[in-house]
C-alpha cells in the first residue's frame, strides 16, 4: 500500500478519495488482472464500473456531468492504478483525451461525448503515432481532405492505446499538407464510420492488458464539425497539453517504482539463503537503501510538479524533465528489484516480472527519454 502520510500535495478529502479508489481496485481490478493479461484487453464492464465509481474524467466540469475536481484526483487514480500493477487505459481517457475535448471542443462536442466518457460507456483514444512517425508529429502523413462539408480522412496509425475498445478517436491529421505544423488539425472520428478499421491488437513486450492497436482510415468521411478546435491549430493544441500528459506518466512511473521496491523488500525479508534472510546481506541492504533515498526524493519532486501544475506554471520543459526523471528511476528500481528476486524474478507468477515488463515502455511513449533530454536542453 502506498504510504501518503508525508505527502504535501494531498489533503484529507484526497485521502478519503484514495481509500475509495483502493477499495474499488481491490474489488474490481486486482482479481481480473491475470485474465486481462491473457486476453490482451480490459473488459468494457470495468470501464462502466469505473464510471459508476466516479473514477473517470474527474476534472470535467459539472455542467457536462463531471465532478469539476482538480488534477490531484487524476493523480491519485494514476498512482493507485500503477501501484496495483495495471496498465488499463482509463488514465489516457481521464488525463489526456478529456482535456482536449473540454479545452478545445465545441459545446455540441462536449455535450455529445463527455457524459459517456464519464460513465465509461464511451471509450476514447488519441491517434498520433504512425508506422513512420513517432515523436516528430510534424511528420504525420494521415490527411483530412475537405470535400464539401466533410473531411475525408485517409491514413494509418499504430501503437494506439485503447485501440480495440475505442468508440471515439482523436486523429492527428494534416488538413493542409503544405503548411507544416500549421497544417495539422485534430479530427474526431467515430468508430462506426464507414472506412474505419481496427488492425490487430499488437503483441507487446509488456502492458499486455492494455489494448494497443493499429488503426486504418480508408477515406473515412466525417462532418467538418468533427474538427476539434480550430483547423490548423492541432499542433499547438498537442504542445499545450504535453505538460499534463508527461506529468501523468511521471506520476504512474513513481508509483510503479514504489511497488517494485516494496515487492523487493517483502521478498528479500522472506527468502532465506546461507542461513539468513536475503535482506540481511550487505549488498541487499545497500541496494535497497540507495533506492529508498531516490524514491524519497522522487515523491517530493512529484508533489512539487503536481502543485506547480495546479498553479498553471508547469512548463513543457519541466513536464518533460519529470517524465525523464521518474521513468528512468522506475526502470532503475524495477530492474534492481527483479535482480534481488534472483531466479524467481524471471517467473511470471511473481508480480515483479509484470512490473518489470510494463515499465520498459514508459521511457518510450509520451516522448522518448532522448526527446525529453532535448526538450529540457532547449530550455537551458
Amino acid at each position: 500500500m502506498l504510504q501518503t502520510d508525508a505527502r504535501t500535495v494531498y489533503d484529507e478529502d484526497l485521502n478519503v478519495f484514495r481509500d475509495q479508489v483502493r477499495k474499488f481496485f481491490d474489488r474490481a481490478l486486482t482479481p481480473n488482472l491475470d485474465r486481462w493479461e491473457e486476453e490482451g484487453v480490459v473488459d468494457r464492464a470495468f470501464w462502466t464500473a469505473c464510471g459508476e465509481a466516479g473514477l473517470l474524467c474527474p476534472t470535467v466540469p459539472a455542467e457536462y456531468g463531471g465532478l469539476g475536481l482538480d488534477f490531484r484526483y487524476n493523480a491519485v487514480i494514476d498512482e493507485e492504478l500503477a501501484y496495483a500493477g495495471s496498465s488499463a487505459g482509463i488514465t489516457l481517457q481521464s488525463d489526456i483525451v478529456a482535456d482536449y475535448i473540454v479545452n478545445y471542443g465545441s459545446d455540441e462536442q462536449k455535450a455529445r461525448w463527455l457524459p459517456g466518457m464519464i460513465s465509461g460507456e464511451v471509450v476514447t483514444a488519441i491517434a498520433m503515432t504512425e508506422p513512420g512517425t513517432g515523436s516528430d508529429l510534424q511528420g504525420v502523413r494521415t490527411t483530412a481532405r475537405k470535400d464539401g462539408n466533410h473531411y475525408v480522412v485517409s491514413g494509418s496509425k499504430t501503437y494506439i492505446t485503447n485501440g480495440q475498445n475505442a468508440d471515439l478517436i482523436i486523429v492527428v491529421a494534416k488538413t493542409d499538407p503544405d503548411a507544416g505544423s500549421k497544417g495539422i488539425s485534430l479530427v474526431l472520428v467515430e468508430a462506426d464510420r464507414e472506412g474505419f478499421k481496427r488492425g490487430r491488437n499488437l503483441d507487446k513486450v509488456g502492458q499486455n492488458s492494455a489494448d494497443t492497436s493499429e488503426l486504418f482510415f480508408e477515406e473515412v468521411r466525417v462532418p467538418i464539425t468533427n474538427c476539434l478546435g480550430e483547423e490548423g491549430r492541432g499542433f499547438a493544441y498537442l504542445m499545450s497539453q504535453l505538460p499534463q500528459e508527461r506529468l501523468g506518466i511521471a506520476v504512474s512511473a513513481q508509483a510503479g517504482a514504489q511497488r517494485a521496491f516494496d515487492e523487493a523488500v517483502k521478498f528479500t525479508k522472506e527468502r532465506k539463503a546461507f542461513g539468513q534472510s536475503v535482506f540481511d546481506f550487505q549488498n541487499t541492504r545497500f541496494t535497497l537503501g540507495s533506492l529508498k533515498s531516490k524514491l524519497q526524493a522522487g515523491w517530493a519532486h512529484i508533489d512539487w510538479a503536481i502543485a506547480r501544475h495546479l498553479q498553471g506554471k508547469l512548463t513543457a520543459a519541466e513536464g518533460s524533465a519529470a517524465k525523464l526523471f521518474h521513468t528512468e528511476l522506475q526502470w532503475e528500481v524495477v530492474d534492481a528489484a527483479l535482480q534481488l528476486h534472483g531466479g524467481a524474478g524471471y517467473m511470471n507468477e511473481y508480480p515483479i516480472a509484470r512490473l518489470w515488463r510494463d515499465a520498459r515502455v514508459q521511457r518510450i511513449y509520451g516522448g522518448t527519454s532522448e526527446i525529453m533530454k532535448e526538450v529540457v536542453a532547449r530550455s537551458i
